[in-house]
């Protein structure tokens, strides 16, 4: 696939006021400080299309990003560490749930793992969560340019096989690094595919 616009369309608060439910969408959605915006950025190739924070769980509310006039990219707060207050945790739980659960043109969403990080139970329980609720889903592992060790290269199949215990097989599985590019065409030519399979307004 080949990107030849990628344009901000807005923030917005709650999945009321999301825009229309008209064009496939593809939700972002991983721990805090997991390279959200740096994937998106190089998915895109745009420096510039999503804001890169130094502080982690920058994202507060659900971004859309209008791709080739045709579809779109959907960043989600992230989950896990980032210093916040309860009650805004709660309200990004609540976002984060009614978008996956009640978006009916919700393609799949790209669950990002840092590939340099063991086994999290926030990154296991949020994966068996969509299961249990039949959202669709891939594995996006980030940051592989960072994988020097041996002890950290072992880190992307630790993670499948602590999932392999809860399920009987893993859905597909990316490798990404957006320093590096790597992933960038398959995970494009798997939304490509995607669409091209996708009936309007429907899962």
């Amino acid at each position: 696939m080949i990107i030849q616009d990628a344009a901000y369309m807005g923030s917005f608060p709650t999945l009321e006021k999301c825009p229309e439910a008209r064009l496939p969408e593809y939700a972002l959605i991983g721990r805090s400080n997991v390279g959200k915006s740096s994937l998106l950025n190089t998915l895109c190739q745009r420096k510039d299309l999503a804001r890169i924070s130094k502080k982690p769980g920058k994202t507060e509310a659900i971004n859309f990003y209008l791709i080739n006039e045709s579809w779109y990219f959907v960043d989600l707060p992230g989950y896990g560490y980032a210093n916040r207050s309860k009650g805004l945790i709660r309200s990004f739980g609540k976002m984060i749930t009614e978008y996956l659960l009640y978006r009916p043109v919700l393609q799949c969403a790209l669950v990002l793992i840092d590939a340099n990080v063991p086994p999290q139970k926030k990154d296991i329980g949020f994966i068996n969560w969509l299961g249990e609720n039949q959202v669709p889903f891939v594995l996006v592992f980030t940051k592989t340019d960072k994988l020097k060790t041996q002890k950290s290269k072992k880190n992307p199949g630790l993670i499948k096989a602590e999932l392999l215990k809860h399920w009987n097989e893993l859905p597909a599985t990316f490798m990404t690094s957006s320093a590096t590019g790597e992933g960038r065409e398959e995970l494009l030519n798997f939304i490509e595919q995607t669409n091209n399979q996708t009936v309007p307004n429907q899962r």
